[in-house]
This record gives C-alpha cells, structure tokens and sequence, in this order.
C-alpha cells in the first residue's frame, strides 16, 4: 500500500470506530446490567463481549446526527414520565372495570423523518408507555403501526397518532438532524 492509501485506511478505521462506540457502550453497559454488578471483571468482559459482538454480528451503521439539546431531551422526558403515569392509571381502570369488552385499534402513523435512529427511538417510547405497542414498522416509508387500547372512535386514532407525532418532534428537538428538523417543521 501507498502511504495516502494506507493514510485513508486508518481514518476509515477511526471513523468506523467512532460510529461503533454508542453501540459497544450500549453492549456494556446491558452485560454490567445482566450480571448486576459493576466490577473491573464485568467492566472487561462486557468490552470484549461488545467488540466480539460488534465484529461476528454485522450491523449497519446507525447515522447519529452528532447534535444532542439537553433541554429538548429534559422536557421529552418529562413529558414521557407524565404519559408513562397517566397511561398507566388508564390502563389499569379499562382492566378493573366491569365492562368486557373495549374498543381497540391498529393505527398506522406515518412519520415525518427518515432517520432510522429516530423512528426506533418512537417506537421504544411509545411501546413502553402502557396501552399501545408498535406492531410492525415499514422502514421504507417511515410508517408505524400500533396497537391502541380504548380507541373508541377516529377523533380518539387521530389523537393517538397526534401524540406519537408529538413524540417525534420532541426527540427530533432532542438528537435528530437538521434535515428532521426541517422536515418535521419543528
């Protein structure tokens, strides 16, 4: 090799491992939470894991904007808590009440940013607060399909889809591109 070419290849391998570091930290961080201890031995075994993982296993790049608001993230979170509390109160009445039989929906909610780190971080917060999960997602047009409890009408769909796009502008405001936001007209 020439020495520009042998130059290149170093920085791709920098940029490759700047691009893997979330997901080895990630990796890490859930074998140190597997194991419920933080010791230098999980510490290390959790790094080998994650890099053995990370080079077995291929996973295409998640493209991170590089732009991170704490403040955006702060009221997402707030908001999410808030939703997480009232949604379970919900939840739990539907299934104390005598009534048997509730009126559910499978909505489709078609997002505004194309970004794959986004849309999965949709669909985690809305399927961890209780009464909706995301059924499937079509990656292709950025399309989300959920299973709601207690969507008795449209007006209700049409709110359910209101709070996920809402969801989306906040962690578009958090860590998305300036495209998302753009695109998102937040």
């Amino acid at each position: 090799m020439t020495e520009p070419t042998t130059q290149r290849h170093r920085q791709g391998l920098r940029w490759r491992i700047w691009q893997q570091l979330p997901l080895i930290i990630g990796l890490v961080v859930l074998w140190m939470l597997l194991w419920g201890s933080i010791t230098w031995l999980s510490l290390v075994t959790g790094i080998l894991i994650a890099v053995l993982i990370t080079r077995l296993f291929y996973l295409p790049p998640v493209e991170l904007s590089g732009r991170f608001n704490v403040g955006w993230f702060l009221v997402f979170l707030g908001r999410f808590l808030a939703d997480l509390v009232v949604a379970s109160f919900q939840v739990a009445f539907q299934a104390l009440r005598r009534r048997t039989v509730t009126r559910n929906a499978v909505l489709a909610v078609d997002l505004e940013t194309r970004s794959d780190f986004i849309m999965t971080a949709v669909a985690i917060a809305i399927s961890l607060i209780p009464g909706s999960l995301v059924v499937e997602v079509d990656r292709q047009r950025s399309i989300l399909y959920l299973h709601v409890l207690g969507v008795a009408d449209l007006d209700a769909a049409d709110l359910v889809r209101a709070k996920v796009l809402s969801v989306e502008r906040q962690l578009v405001r958090a860590f998305g591109s300036k495209d998302d936001v753009e695109r998102t007209n937040v």
